[in-house]
């Protein structure tokens, strides 16, 4: 029996003139059967043909397949790439499309535009933290410990020195006068000492970065090991 090249070129299917998948994760092949599924007429024939899809969807995660709460999930996904229009009995509550299509709330930001942005918004958290306990040594110390912050987050900015009073001022302001250290003789850490610390931290981080970077690089890692088995011979 002979094929004329033309008919089989008009029966090919094109990526640009088939339907949307809804998943694609799981390929067209999955989206046919589902769409077949949903086309059954006997209910029975269709919970048969869900459970199947449901394994052969779990079989791409064979490690989460009998996971009570990754079978919800599949579940799920089997009435969205239906469209919502497969009708068998689920062991799990069905999904709605109104469910799905629910936005979250907008999630409200601490600050728009902090006037002292070098000391972040840990900091105004702190403070409030610090004006609602009650006055004594506890408190006294916490204010202490926001200031000596505040100074260490100001110098990693600014390089140069700074004076407690500009810290003072600022703890005062951003706390709204309730934590006043200006008539004070309270006097702050050493503008080496928190620099040290601030160096010390940022060192830190910078290698932290570069051994990343190594161990992501296949040559770098490869002269490494090449290295450490010279050593050990």
């Amino acid at each position: 029996m002979k094929y004329n090249a033309d008919d089989a070129v008009m029966h090919l299917e094109y990526n640009s003139l088939r339907e949307h998948l809804i998943i694609p994760e799981y390929g067209r092949h999955l989206q046919k059967l589902i769409d077949q599924a949903s086309a059954l007429e006997n209910r029975n024939e269709r919970n048969k043909a869900a459970r199947y899809i449901i394994s052969v969807m779990g079989s791409l995660n064979p490690h989460l397949r009998d996971v009570p709460d990754f079978q919800h999930k599949l579940w799920d996904q089997l009435f969205i790439m239906s469209d919502f229009k497969i009708d068998v009995d689920s062991p799990y509550p069905v999904p709605s499309r109104e469910m799905l299509e629910q936005k979250p709330d907008r999630l409200a930001y601490p600050q728009n535009f902090p006037k002292y942005r070098f000391y972040g918004n840990n900091i105004k958290y702190m403070i409030d933290v610090a004006c609602s306990w009650e006055d004594g040594p506890l408190k006294d110390a916490l204010v202490i410990v926001i200031a000596n912050h505040m100074k260490k987050s100001y110098l990693s900015w600014n390089k140069d020195t700074v004076k407690d009073d500009v810290i003072f001022e600022h703890l005062a302001e951003m706390s709204g006068g309730k934590l006043n250290l200006q008539s004070t003789d309270e006097e702050l850490s050493a503008t080496s000492d928190l620099m040290k610390v601030n160096k010390k931290m940022s060192n830190k981080a910078y290698n932290n970065t570069n051994n990343n970077n190594n161990n992501n690089n296949p040559r770098l890692r490869k002269g490494v090991m090449k290295n450490n088995n010279n050593r050990k011979s």
